[in-house]
């Protein structure tokens, strides 16, 4: 993003180019990857064949370069002002670990009763909480970025502990408990911490090390004016081609499969409007700033898509209904929360008129 920090309220009106016209940009990269995906022969049995370790190059690629210059900006000698924020850490991890997932389980039993492939995995879905494009969503919305940087550090490590013992109480005892169909749930400890290292853990590290080097050999100030500028605007170029190769490898099933993907679209919709707009309502009720309370937003409202899909795909199998509602988990969210971008933002002019007051 190029936007600084201190722009005014009327902050939409003065984005750059790439940044007022990014539902279009966003638009442009789906319809090129549907496209791509149903003209181009075998190019979505070629993406497929280009893993390591069963995680997708092109995807990772693609989330790596989109997180890599917005963990550059993150200032680290400021990590301490977040951690002492009790409200904000208490909150997040009620929103991301209690209410978010009973909100998805509630949402898929209500809506998908006769679908229990899509329901199972629209409850993975909702177990995997946000570590990637959280960080973009969160920068364009002129968030915190350094209480961005905690929460999702914290919620990765919640993710490596509670996934599995959720995914457990969600799919197999609760429903016991309600006399509803059970699912059994085999996921690896390692699948989440592999997720969590290379998603968020190197370019963390990447981000970590930019700044340190950076201020040092130039100082603070020519890190800041001349050398994020130059890098910001890759941040989105790593999300349009993340969304291409998303589109380009699913395309054949939302095209093929319209009402089905409606059908997973509609718990999703209200999933995301609950989830970001109960949590600005908590952050704003608490009396958090602007940024604090967009960050607590966008990281209780985002989920994990990369390990809820690969989850799906270990235990279910690539066609199954359970890694479809997990490919269409992104597909909804990345234009529902860029929307979002726009409400917060248009809501920050609020918040500087009641601070005058």
């Amino acid at each position: 993003m190029t936007t600084t920090d201190n722009a005014p309220a009327g902050l939409v009106g003065r984005l750059s180019t790439l940044d007022r016209f990014l539902p279009v940009w966003i638009g442009a990269a789906m319809a090129a990857g549907l496209v791509a995906g149903r003209l181009v022969p075998g190019l979505g049995t070629a993406l497929n064949a280009v893993t390591v370790d069963g995680i997708s190059l092109p995807i990772a690629v693609g989330l790596l370069v989109m997180m890599y210059p917005v963990l550059a900006k993150v200032r680290y000698d400021e990590l301490g002002s977040v951690t002492r924020d009790r409200r904000l850490l208490w909150s997040s991890l009620l929103l991301n670990w209690i209410i978010g997932p009973a909100l998805m389980f509630a949402l898929a039993w209500l809506l998908l009763p006769d679908l229990p492939e899509y329901r199972t995995g629209l409850i993975i879905v909702g177990l995997a909480r946000c570590i990637a494009m959280v960080i973009i969503w969160n920068d364009l919305a002129c968030g915190d970025r350094e209480a961005a940087a905690v929460l999702v550090a914290v919620n990765s490590v919640f993710q490596v502990v509670a996934f599995g013992v959720l995914g457990w109480f969600y799919l197999a005892l609760l429903p016991g408990w309600l006399g509803l169909e059970t699912t059994d749930l085999a996921v690896s400890g390692w699948e989440i911490a592999k997720s969590v290292l290379i998603f968020l853990g190197v370019p963390l590290v990447a981000g970590f090390l930019t700044r340190r080097l950076g201020e040092r050999a130039k100082g603070r100030g020519w890190y800041e004016t001349r050398f994020l500028p130059r890098i910001g605007p890759i941040a989105l170029y790593g999300l349009l081609f993340t969304i291409v190769i998303l589109f380009a490898l699913q395309g054949d099933q939302i095209i093929a499969r319209p009402l089905d993907v409606a059908r997973i679209a509609l718990p999703l919709l209200g999933y995301f409007a609950v989830m970001w707009a109960g949590s600005y309502a908590l952050g704003k009720g608490l009396g958090l700033s602007y940024e604090r309370t967009t960050t607590l937003a966008f990281t209780a409202a985002g989920n994990n898509f990369e390990l809820a899909i690969a989850v799906a795909i270990a235990t279910f199998g690539a066609t199954s209904g359970q890694a479809l509602a997990g490919v269409v988990g992104p597909l909804i969210e990345v234009p529902v929360l860029v929307g979002l971008v726009y409400v917060s933002l248009a809501l920050r002019r609020r918040f500087t008129v009641e601070a005058t007051r």
